[in-house]
């Protein structure tokens, strides 16, 4: 069930396109004088030639009229004037080569450009307890690329090693089976220019592929609450939800490096891997809005991210959804007393969100009903990660640590 990725700029003509064989759909991937403004998934049998026209009413459907108007403000680029102060790109990786060199392949070419938009760009790469060389190989084989092994296995013990190997002002971190947009780096400026007060940065996730029923099936379900337009969530303000499940992703974040230094970095006891895989960029934005920090959300700042390929890792990714963000939630009510009534209510909604998944296509008329057996694996985890999922964790982080140095001093 692969589907086509088409790439549409608005501001010139509308092309006609035909679904190659093989393929099922196509996903339109909007762009306004470069900018991204929408995305949405369209069922199509191979063969099936579209026309010009019936691409732009596809468009309009889906998105809005307003996107094929002309001179639409809100996506006119604007020049800005200086540059980003030092800026460290951190790839955390464990034993994935293959996708780790196409993330740096990318990185490494938007640094080429880099000069105008950043005083500073160092790519980072944190091997996190990895069980051979080929990343160090890798990475010893690009010039300009520096490398660190964490030997704690875990993903917030690598995202921590990397504060404290950077000194630069910004810290990024960049999952390894993504790859960035060409304008990511200029949206980062963007959005660090239009709000000078701002401890984070997030940006939108598309597809980097669509070639397996899995991946078109998580993207029909994602592209219902993907957004194309700035959020600036300022904490301070009166009603500000800071328990957002889908303000940004693990996989594309930037933040103030004083930041992540004030608030002691991330908890080492989430995204530890099996048993609990997720929960640290939702715990990560929580302390940096509880702090009294901005987080801004800009569309430039984009990335297209490799979606789990087979059915039983898409089954195993919605159980860590529920797992990691009732985790999270669990956390924060044990240790946030002032914001347990909110936190409460979290939960219920969440559980009211993962039931209502199945049949939000249904009512929106657009795409496939979600399968029930992924609903009930992500209400399954969400119900393990309430029941003492994170006390387990800490636990088990104390052994791994209580291990680590003994190991050292052993040597």
């Amino acid at each position: 069930m692969a589907y086509l990725i088409k790439e549409i700029e608005l501001s010139q003509p509308i092309p006609s396109l035909s679904v190659p064989e093989g393929h099922e759909g196509v996903a339109f991937n909007l762009r306004r004088n470069g900018r991204p403004v929408g995305f949405f998934m369209k069922p199509a049998g191979p063969g099936t030639e579209l026309t010009s026209e019936e691409v732009a009413a596809l468009i309009a459907e889906n998105t809005g009229a307003e996107l094929l108007g002309e001179g639409q403000e809100n996506y006119v680029p604007r020049i800005r004037s200086g540059r980003l102060p030092p800026l460290t790109v951190a790839v955390c990786t464990r034993d994935r080569p293959e996708d780790l060199a196409r993330c740096l392949e990318h990185l490494l070419r938007l640094r080429a450009a880099a000069s105008v938009a950043c005083s500073e760009f160092e790519i980072l790469v944190v091997d996190n307890a990895p069980s051979d060389d080929r990343a160090k190989n890798l990475v010893d084989s690009l010039p300009g690329v520096r490398y660190v092994r964490e030997p704690l296995p875990g993903l917030d013990f690598a995202r921590n090693r990397a504060i404290r190997e950077s000194r630069a002002d910004l810290l990024a971190y960049i999952d390894d089976d993504v790859v960035v947009d060409r304008g990511w780096l200029g949206g980062l400026k963007e959005a660090w220019t239009e709000n000078p007060d701002a401890g984070a940065f997030t940006g939108p996730v598309l597809p980097y592929e669509l070639v397996t029923r899995p991946q078109v099936l998580f993207e029909e379900r994602a592209a219902l609450g993907r957004k194309f337009t700035k959020r600036r969530f300022d904490p301070t303000r009166p009603g500000s939800n800071l328990f957002l499940s889908d303000f940004g992703p693990g996989c594309n974040m930037v933040f103030r490096r004083d930041v992540l230094v004030e608030l002691g970095g991330f908890d080492e006891a989430l995204d530890t891997g099996d048993p609990l895989p997720g929960g640290g960029d939702l715990d990560i934005f929580y302390r940096v809005g509880r702090a009294g920090h901005v987080m801004v959300y800009e569309p430039r700042l984009l990335i297209y991210h490799r979606d789990r390929r087979q059915y039983r890792e898409l089954r195993y990714q919605m159980w860590t959804w529920g797992l990691a963000y009732m985790a999270f939630l669990a956390k924060c009510y044990r240790t946030d007393a002032s914001q347990r009534s909110r936190c409460g209510r979290a939960m219920l909604m969440e559980f009211v969100r993962m039931v209502y998944f199945p049949v939000a296509p249904l009512v929106r008329r657009r795409v496939r009903p979600w399968p029930l057996d992924l609903t009930l694996v992500e209400l399954l985890g969400g119900v393990v990660g309430l029941l003492g999922e994170y006390g387990r964790s800490q636990r088990r982080v104390e052994r791994i640590r209580r291990q680590y140095s003994s190991q050292e001093s052993a040597q």
